[in-house]
């Protein structure tokens, strides 16, 4: 159930209702916070900041049953140090409150937050989708569902009236991050290269987008003949899913988002061994996850002046007597030869076509979603995705979403030097090169395959696609990692001066 949230005027002091969260400073800073509670609901309160000795530290929760009184719940969250709050505190703290209410049973909260020092519009929007975000819970696939705490009313305090705008605009992100999860949530007999399709079907047939699917003979027409090497091996036909976005009165932008559409990787002949998680990677197609819960996300808000395409090759890498073999040489759609020498990189090879397929598009810019390299991962851990662009100020506009939707962008170099170890003895280029530096090759690999000064970004969040445990505004599983970037982004104006 979605919460109704609600700003409000009213204050810590004012509010009455069931449950009331407040968010402390550590040290001085929260003096007066502390003091307005204890002027309000008395020396128990008091007593128990003292016996739990609640510091405000970052994380630190404390609930608070006040018999008889109203509001009888009292929810403590702890902030940290002013210097270093901003929208990714308060994302974390109103998560923190919103569980530790719904977990007691309370079915109303209001929020009292330090929001004086941002914007109330981007304050607002953090703090709803926090809320909803935080209660999610997919059951889908259990014979007997457990009970799930959730609130059916939230009060934002302290927001203006015309912050309301930005938590109506922020269900929307909300059900596209959602959207997100369950399709990499999804098992792989679930999540097959049909069913992305058919869900892109879904967004188009409710919101009124252009979709067009590719079956293998199109796709075999055009020449992709590296998207349809990662698919021979499989008995699922591949679906090449091209869905588009319009704003009335035209557009004076033109984007492309590029998702990785790859529902179940094994591998291929480079099978993944013991310790590589195979049975994880249903989530190897989190990359059109993003870009899908994007475009659900857009065809709601519709942004004007900026006309969206999004692009995924779903297909399954499998093992079969018509897989392709290492040491193959595929052709793709531009006309270049590549070694495939790992077919456990293949996500590259799927890309590689739809980049090509994009550019003939002719758009402004090109940014793509992939659960490319396990060395990302090493590299930059579960909270923050790499980064690789041509473009300077679209890789800093990119970062600033992120920053903006609470998700963590990293820029990484494309070293031309590293391209050596894509060169092949007899192919234009290999699959893979050496392995130090692997998610830098990858990206450099991708390069080839757009357009000379076509501003482009590649993001690699095979880390930040999945978390084994809960962690912020995230449950543990499927995060919907990417599509608030991208919302923010093309919001923002879809910036990619060069």
């Amino acid at each position: 159930m979605v919460a109704d949230i609600r700003c409000s005027t009213a204050t810590l002091a004012s509010w009455s209702g069931e449950a009331l969260a407040v968010g402390l400073f550590s040290g001085e800073a929260g003096e007066a916070s502390r003091g307005q509670l204890l002027e309000r609901f008395g020396a128990a309160v008091a007593d128990r900041l003292e016996q739990r000795r609640f510091k405000g530290k970052p994380g630190e929760s404390l609930s608070i049953d006040l018999l008889g009184q109203t509001p009888s719940l009292l929810v403590l969250v702890g902030l940290g140090a002013p210097a270093d709050f901003g929208p990714e505190q308060l994302r974390s703290a109103t998560a923190a409150a919103s569980k530790s209410a719904a977990g007691a049973g309370a079915s109303q909260l209001a929020l009292a937050m330090p929001v004086e020092g941002l914007a109330p519009e981007a304050a607002a929007s953090a703090m709803a989708e926090a809320v909803r975000l935080s209660l999610y819970s997919d059951q889908r696939f259990k014979s007997e569902t457990d009970p799930q705490p959730s609130l059916s009313q939230v009060e934002l305090l302290g927001l203006v009236e015309t912050a309301q705008a930005a938590v109506e605009n922020s269900h929307a992100v909300c059900s596209g991050v959602e959207l997100a999860r369950e399709l990499v949530a999804a098992p792989p007999n679930v999540v097959t290269p049909a069913a992305l399709a058919d869900t892109a079907a879904g967004i188009a047939r409710e919101f009124d987008l252009e979709l067009k699917v590719l079956e293998r003979s199109d796709c075999e027409a055009l020449g992709m003949g590296s998207y349809l090497a990662v698919a021979q091996g499989s008995d699922l036909p591949p679906k090449f899913i091209h869905l588009t976005y319009r704003p009335q009165g035209g557009a004076d932008r033109r984007l492309v988002l590029v998702g990785k559409g790859l529902t179940f990787d094994s591998g291929g002949y480079n099978l993944k061994t013991a310790g590589s998680q195979i049975e994880m990677m249903k989530y190897d197609m989190g990359g059109s996850a993003a870009v899908l819960g994007a475009m659900r996300a857009i065809a709601e808000l519709k942004p004007a002046g900026v006309e969206v395409h999004m692009i995924v090759a779903a297909c399954e890498n499998m093992i079969s007597g018509g897989a392709v073999h290492p040491g193959d040489i595929v052709t793709a759609s531009n006309g270049k030869t590549i070694e495939i020498n790992n077919t456990d990189a293949e996500g590259r090879l799927t890309l590689a076509d739809a980049l090509v397929y994009a550019c003939k598009l002719e758009p402004d810019v090109v940014v793509d979603f992939a659960t490319l390299t396990g060395a990302c991962l090493i590299a930059l851990g579960e909270e923050i995705a790499g980064l690789w662009s041509s473009s300077d100020g679209l890789a800093q506009a990119l970062v600033n979403a992120g920053e903006a939707g609470g998700e963590s962008l990293w820029r990484m170099p494309l070293r031309p030097s590293y391209k050596q170890g894509l060169k092949s003895p007899v192919a234009d280029m290999k699959n893979t090169g050496p392995r130090p530096g692997g998610s830098i090759t990858a990206a450099l690999f991708l390069q080839d395959f757009v357009s000379p000064n076509l501003a482009w970004a590649h993001l690699d969040i095979a880390g930040t696609v999945w978390s084994d445990k809960e962690r912020g505004i995230d449950p543990a599983g499927a995060t919907g990692f990417g599509v608030r970037t991208l919302v923010q982004w093309i919001e923002q104006g879809a910036a990619a001066a060069t």
